[in-house]
C-alpha cells in the first residue's frame, strides 16, 4: 500500500461515513473498480473506523463530556433510589442512545450471518440500486415538512423508531446517517437536531463495531512497510471527517440535501451501466 492509497481511502472513509452517500457502498464498489488494496488490510479498516470516531468526539465533545457526566449520575441515581424523580435532560439523551443501540446489536447479529458485502461484492448492479434508493430517501427528506421538535422533547417510543430505521444501513449503498437522519425528521425532530442526534447514535454504533474488532485488531498487525500509509490514511480520515461534520451541519441549515440525493443517484446509475456492459 502506498502513501497515495492511504490517503485515497482515509478522504472516503472521512466523507462517506458522515455525508449521507453511503461509505459502505462507496468503498464496495471502488473495491470492483480498481481491486481489494488497501481495503483488504482489515487492522487498517478499523483504524479508519476509530479515526472517525475521534472526529465525531472532538466536533460534539460538549455533548459526550455531558453523556459521560450524566451515565455516572445515572448510576448513582440508580443505586441511591433517586431514579423516580426522574432524569434530567442528559440522562435522557444517555438512555435514548441506548434505545437506538438496541436494534443495532440485532441487526449486527444479522450482519454476522449473512455478511452483505460480501454477499453483494460481485453484483455491482446491487449496489448500485441501493445507492439509487438511497437518493430517494434522501430527496424525501429534502422536501419534507420541517419538524420543531428537538432532542429533549423526543419520546423513547420515536427514539425506538429511529434506531430500528439505522438496522436497513446493513446494506451497502444505504445510509446510516442518510437513513436516520430522515427518519428523524419524519417523527417530527427539527433538520439540525435530526442531524446532531445522527451523529450522536453513531457513536455506539462504531464504538460498538470496533470493540467487536478488537481481537482481530491485535491479531492481525500491520506491516513495517505500511506504516506510514496507514498513519496518512487514519490522520486523513479524521480530518477530512470534521470537515464533512461541518458541511453537513451547514448543509442542514440550508435545507440542501438534495445534492447528495442527485450525486446518489448519478453513481448508482453509472454502477449499474457499469456492471451492464463490463
Amino acid at each position: 500500500m502506498t502513501i497515495f492509497d492511504g490517503i485515497l481511502y482515509g478522504i472516503i472513509q472521512g466523507i462517506a461515513e458522515f455525508l449521507p452517500i453511503s461509505s459502505s457502498g462507496h468503498l464496495a464498489l471502488i473495491n470492483a473498480f480498481f481491486g481489494d488494496g488497501a481495503s483488504s488490510n482489515f487492522t487498517f479498516e478499523i483504524l479508519l473506523h476509530m479515526s472517525t470516531l475521534f472526529a465525531v468526539c472532538i466536533m460534539y465533545y460538549k455533548d459526550i463530556w455531558l453523556l459521560i457526566k450524566s451515565f455516572i449520575s445515572l448510576v448513582k441515581k440508580l443505586f441511591t433510589g433517586k431514579i423516580k424523580q426522574g432524569l434530567d435532560s442528559g440522562e435522557k439523551l444517555f438512555v435514548m442512545l441506548c434505545i437506538t443501540t438496541l436494534p443495532l446489536i440485532l441487526s449486527a447479529m444479522f450482519d454476522k450471518l449473512i455478511n452483505f458485502e460480501d454477499l453483494l461484492r460481485g453484483y455491482i448492479w446491487v449496489i448500485g440500486a441501493l445507492l439509487i434508493i438511497n437518493g430517494v430517501i434522501l430527496f424525501v427528506g429534502d422536501r419534507m415538512a420541517k419538524g420543531d421538535t428537538t432532542i429533549d422533547d423526543f419520546t423513547y417510543k420515536k427514539t425506538l423508531g429511529v434506531g430500528m430505521i439505522q438496522m436497513f444501513a446493513v446494506l451497502p449503498g444505504i445510509s446510516r446517517s442518510g437513513s436516520t437522519i430522515t427518519g428523524g425528521m419524519a417523527l417530527g425532530l427539527d433538520r439540525e437536531q435530526a442531524v446532531k442526534f445522527s451523529f450522536l447514535m453513531s457513536l455506539p454504533a462504531v464504538l460498538g463495531a470496533t470493540v467487536l474488532e478488537l481481537p482481530e485488531f491485535f491479531g492481525g498487525g500491520i506491516d513495517r512497510a505500511d506504516t506510514i500509509p496507514v498513519l496518512a490514511g487514519a490522520v486523513t480520515a479524521l480530518i477530512v471527517g470534521m470537515l464533512a461534520i461541518k458541511l453537513l451541519q451547514i448543509v442542514a441549515k440550508k435545507n440542501k440535501f438534495g445534492i447528495f440525493s442527485v450525486y446518489c443517484i448519478i453513481v448508482g446509475i453509472t454502477a449499474i451501466i457499469y456492471d451492464i456492459l463490463c
